[in-house]
């Protein structure tokens, strides 16, 4: 009887584990959803006459996170790059830094949530995106999506 019982038990850790996997894949991907609606909605129209790369970057961040992109720009190209975050988040800064962390742009004290630029030759920059931190009791997540958007 002492077989039948780990076995069962074993089963039940086994059904507990797949369930508690199949939810926390469900809610990423509910999340997800809800990222890619917030950004059709909000951010791809700021883009305005830009057209919209094939990359879709979006992360659900809370106050105090930061997020760190890589991107490939090609030479002779106009860009728009767009940070675009859910309201709930706050005012979002973020950095455009060159292949060897030199600061190119920097959004801090600047009204504006976009970076347009020109690049004579192909390079991999990155984006650095800070959420700022909260005191409040309860955290609110919220979508955070890094457009790039060009035109000859």
């Amino acid at each position: 009887m002492n077989v039948m019982s780990n076995a069962m038990t074993a089963i039940k850790k086994f059904s507990l584990a797949a369930f508690s996997l199949l939810m926390v894949l469900f809610c990423a991907s509910e999340a997800d959803a809800q990222c890619r609606t917030f950004t059709k909605k909000r951010c791809l129209p700021q883009l305005e006459d830009y057209v919209q790369n094939d990359n879709y970057n979006t992360a659900v961040l809370i106050p105090g996170d930061e997020a760190e992109l890589e991107l490939t720009f090609f030479g002779d190209r106009a860009y728009r790059l767009l940070v675009c975050g859910h309201p709930v988040l706050g005012d979002l800064t973020f950095q455009v830094l060159d292949s060897r962390g030199n600061g190119i742009y920097d959004s801090t004290d600047k009204d504006d949530n976009h970076f347009d630029f020109r690049v004579a030759n192909t390079q991999q920059m990155t984006v650095l995106v800070q959420v700022p931190a909260s005191d409040a009791v309860i955290e609110h997540e919220g979508c955070v999506s890094i457009m790039v958007g060009s035109k000859g």
